[in-house]
């Protein structure tokens, strides 16, 4: 997704324009003690003094060949010299004949921690020696402001092929939920409206209920269909007012679930086997006994009629 590339790529930047220079200052006293191993651990343990954020400093020839020890800020392990990482995943891009160039996300085998390596050439009268590296565990890394949130639309995902390959050789099979649906439906409705629901997940194959509260999101509650069904169940539920920064207006709550309803009931091979509501993002998500799912805004999902989930027309 865009926010997405973007929230990484916003990253790498800022860490870029923090270590551009003081890493080209490094590359130049490594270019003067090159090719000694002795001369670029003391040059690297200086670096350490003015390289921020970085946890390791070591140098590497134009083959991928470690010549210095691993230098840490306080402790160097020269057993890393002579080491072959030419298949290391900072040295698998397209490598800086100048200026710093920045890895992908990997797990150092060092620390077993997300790391990402910024490499500098380093060259002398003209010529590439070779480069000096950081490695910067994502962790240490300054966070950046949040991005706007992007705009979803329509995202399909396909479900199991073995699944799929299958699908017109099964049939729905009645489940104790779609028996007593409407009162299911009722209860979430008025959950989800009038007592801090947020969050509901509605499994109609396998005859349960998920529900998230604006009051404790990090947990949630499962009920069975016998649960589910009790309107007492409102009474373990406090009052809580409908949250004014939902995305989903609140009477149209019932009209999403009823649209659920007739999905569940359209077509006897292609059928919705679960289903999911979020008031807070407005997203949708369903998905179908062929174990495709789909997650679209609740405002796109009301627009779609029939034809367009089962095939017989699209409704634009």
């Amino acid at each position: 997704m865009k926010a997405l590339q973007q929230a990484i790529i916003a990253k790498k930047n800022a860490l870029a324009t923090i270590v551009d220079k003081p890493l080209e200052e490094l590359a130049e006293r490594c270019a003067s003690a090159w090719p000694d191993a002795d001369a670029l651990d003391a040059v690297l343990t200086e670096g350490h003094s003015y390289i921020p954020y970085t946890h390791l400093l070591f140098a590497l020839n134009i083959d991928g060949i470690q010549l210095s020890s691993n230098v840490e800020a306080r402790e160097s392990d020269s057993s890393w010299r002579g080491r072959d990482q030419s298949s290391r995943p900072y040295l698998m891009k397209n490598l800086p004949y100048r200026g710093v160039m920045l890895s992908s996300v990997y797990l150092s085998l060092r620390t077993f921690k997300q790391c990402i390596t910024a490499l500098h050439a380093v060259t002398r009268d003209g010529e590439l020696l070779g480069f000096v590296a950081a490695d910067f565990a994502v962790n240490d890394l300054p966070e950046q402001p949040v991005t706007d949130k992007e705009e979803f639309h329509w995202t399909q995902f396909r479900g199991d092929p073995a699944v799929r390959g299958t699908v017109f050789l099964q049939q729905r099979v009645p489940s104790l939920l779609d028996e007593h649906i409407d009162e299911v439906l009722g209860l979430i409705e008025a959950l989800m409206t009038y007592h801090g629901v947020f969050h509901s997940k509605i499994h109609f194959s396998s005859g349960r209920c998920s529900l998230w509260l604006m009051e404790d999101p990090y947990s949630y509650r499962i009920h069975s269909v016998d649960e589910i069904i009790d309107p007492d169940i409102c009474l373990a539920y406090p009052l809580y007012k409908y949250p004014a920064e939902a995305s989903i207006p609140q009477d149209k709550i019932h009209d999403i679930l009823e649209q659920f309803r007739k999905l569940r009931f359209a077509d006897e091979t292609i059928y919705l086997r679960s289903s999911s509501i979020n008031i807070m993002n407005g997203i949708l998500g369903l998905t179908f006994s062929c174990d495709g799912s789909h997650y679209m805004p609740w405002d796109e999902f009301l627009e779609r009629d029939m034809g367009f989930w089962i095939g017989v027309g699209n409704k634009q």
